[in-house]
């Protein structure tokens, strides 16, 4: 018996280090009872940001249905965002473009339209590739699965008469059929928030991040929307990340709104977890608030409301006015700034009708 033997199929193997079974229990790959074969590979490449990396977690579910004993790699800018589900998380540079590189798929999934995920794309070895690759020094489908998705981002009109959500297109894209499937978040870590609970607890995410300022509701509203959502018996809860905190502290100085301050990812996941409902713009916030499974009142003016899938938890609200400036980061109309003609009674309103 060849007691060195040792089981590079196996799930946990991990060829450094010892595997966290020979750990525990000193067993070696002759004698281990904990091994499991892996009959399949599959690398999902999807860096861009953190919110489009989560609402694509639900492609996990097809997946592991599919492949139940497959490995799945999953490469990003982000990985900390990852579940549990995937084995291989790769932070997107050097080291892992040469790891990658010497590994063959069975399965391949660039579901980014970017110069360096579609470059990528070229260099893994794969039996089958779905999504997007790079032509002529150009992002471009790799088949005819994905050329809906590829020309939705090329052009406005098409964007605009999309009725495909976004879920819908990147099954569509690896050739599955989306039928519900939810988001996977990484578990919340606990954290005692000293939150009133005694109320609903309104969680009220004032940022859109520093490009995309064409989403930016103005101060002043949020502070109306405060003051309703206080004389009703509300908790808003003040969301934001590091450019958000000046406003937030702003924010809770003149009304009184819970604000706890921004933090690391993780402790930020469990922050948006004390919430019943989530206010938000389309931010990573969202979907956050959609992976905990949190009611949503979504402010949108510049993408395609078809685009979201909130699963029966939420409410789309948009301006009375049109907005003129579609996916555009900032305001090019001269005549109005159409978030201004969404009113902080239209997201009290929404807000009740949920809660």
């Amino acid at each position: 018996m060849d007691t060195n033997k040792y089981n590079s199929d196996c799930r946990f193997f991990l060829g450094t280090v010892p595997c966290r079974f020979h750990k525990k229990t000193s067993n070696k790959c002759y004698n281990c009872t904990d091994y499991q074969k892996i009959d399949y590979n599959i690398l999902i490449i999807k860096l861009a940001a953190v919110g489009d990396v989560i609402r694509t977690t639900p492609l996990l579910h097809k997946l592991k249905s599919e492949h139940p004993n497959a490995l799945i790699h999953w490469v990003t800018y982000t990985p900390e965002i990852l579940p549990d589900l995937i084995d291989r998380k790769y932070k997107f540079n050097l080291e892992s473009i040469l790891t990658l590189e010497e590994t063959h798929f069975d399965k391949a999934m660039n579901l980014d339209k970017d110069l360096q995920a579609s470059a990528l794309m070229n260099k893994i070895s794969a039996d089958e590739k779905f999504g997007f690759c790079l032509k002529n020094g150009m992002p471009a489908p790799c088949n005819e699965l994905a050329k809906h998705k590829f020309v939705t981002g090329l052009f406005d009109d098409v964007n605009k008469s999309n009725t495909k959500s976004y879920l819908e297109e990147i099954f569509e894209i690896c050739n599955y059929k989306f039928q519900g499937e939810e988001y996977i978040l990484p578990n919340p870590p606990e954290f005692d928030w000293k939150i009133d609970k005694s109320s609903k607890v309104i969680g009220l995410n004032t940022g859109c991040g520093s490009r995309w300022v064409s989403r930016l509701w103005k101060f002043d509203y949020w502070v109306e929307l405060i003051n309703m959502l206080q004389k009703q018996g509300f908790t808003p809860l003040l969301l934001g990340g590091e450019q958000e905190d000046e406003r937030n502290k702003q924010l809770a100085s003149l009304t009184n709104a819970e604000y706890k301050g921004y933090f690391p990812l993780p402790k930020f996941i469990s922050l948006v977890n004390e919430c019943d409902l989530v206010v938000t713009a389309v931010t990573m916030g969202l979907h956050l608030a959609i992976g905990l499974k949190k009611q949503v009142v979504l402010m949108n003016n510049i993408f395609n409301p078809n685009e979201f899938e909130l699963y029966g938890r939420g409410k789309i609200i948009q301006p009375a006015k049109e907005c003129k400036c579609y996916f555009a980061p900032t305001c090019s109309n001269d005549d109005y700034f159409c978030l201004d003609s969404l009113t902080p009674q239209m997201i009290f309103e929404a807000i009740k009708q949920l809660i």
